[in-house]
């Protein structure tokens, strides 16, 4: 789960982190973390934002003080562009949309969060780039930073993120889901998912720092690529 540097210079460092690996250690502090890798390659590292666990994507680090300063502040006042790509369930009524709902802390469930009138105002626009006929292939674009927005929205809206434990059925994609007449090769005892992670990537990030512009992007990783070149051939929607 090697992350990969999209960018850096002295203020900042981009990775494209791959899902599985923390962002930041968690509370239990048995397993590694991105901000743990970092800080045996630079020293000192300051956490701007976070991804969830199994979210890929673009991720920024500040390597000083002060522009960790300058970051958390563009990060908080709204002044970031934030993208996202992901497979969810079903098939959407609008090809675009805004979701406005407010998200708080689950009382009982450490961990997970809920749509609560007292919640923190949260709001994310989607836009479907690909239709399937069981699922579809979204852009997020969100405008508030709550913990599992996205994927919370969705299962709002009765669209959850595949294999989203959380928020969905959890269950692995298999290609016998959409795939007719599929059969199980004879060397196979049970069939092999195609996709076992929750399949949502953070894909760009744009905003302006001391006068220049970044406009970060991390194309979407391997495994996700690979399922949407299966779902074209066996699960497109005819016309």
């Amino acid at each position: 789960m090697k992350p990969d540097i999209l960018f850096e210079n002295d203020q900042l460092v981009v990775l494209n982190k791959p899902s599985g690996l923390l962002s930041i250690p968690d509370r239990f502090g048995k397993e590694v973390s991105l901000k743990d890798l970092l800080k045996q390659k630079y020293g000192e590292i300051f956490t701007v934002h976070r991804l969830d666990k199994d979210t890929s994507g673009v991720i920024v680090f500040a390597k000083s003080d002060d522009a960790h300063k300058q970051l958390s502040q563009l990060f908080e006042g709204r002044e970031v562009e934030k993208y996202y790509l992901g497979l969810v369930v079903g098939n959407l009524i609008n090809e675009s949309d805004r979701i406005e709902a407010p998200i708080m802390e689950h009382p009982g469930k450490n961990g997970s969060m809920i749509i609560h009138e007292k919640g923190k105002p949260s709001v994310t626009d989607y836009e479907i780039l690909e239709n399937f006929r069981y699922y579809a292939w979204l852009k997020f674009q969100i405008h508030t930073g709550r913990t599992h927005q996205i994927r919370l929205h969705m299962k709002h809206i009765g669209h959850s993120i595949i294999c989203d434990e959380l928020y969905g059925d959890g269950k692995p994609l298999l290609l016998s889901a959409f795939k007719k007449k599929f059969k199980l090769s004879k060397a196979s005892e049970e069939e092999r998912p195609i996709l076992s992670r929750l399949a949502l990537h953070s894909w760009k990030l744009k905003f302006t720092l001391n006068g220049e512009q970044f406009d970060l992007e991390a194309e979407p990783p391997k495994d996700l690529r690979a399922v949407l070149q299966q779902l074209r051939k066996w699960n497109s929607v005819k016309i």
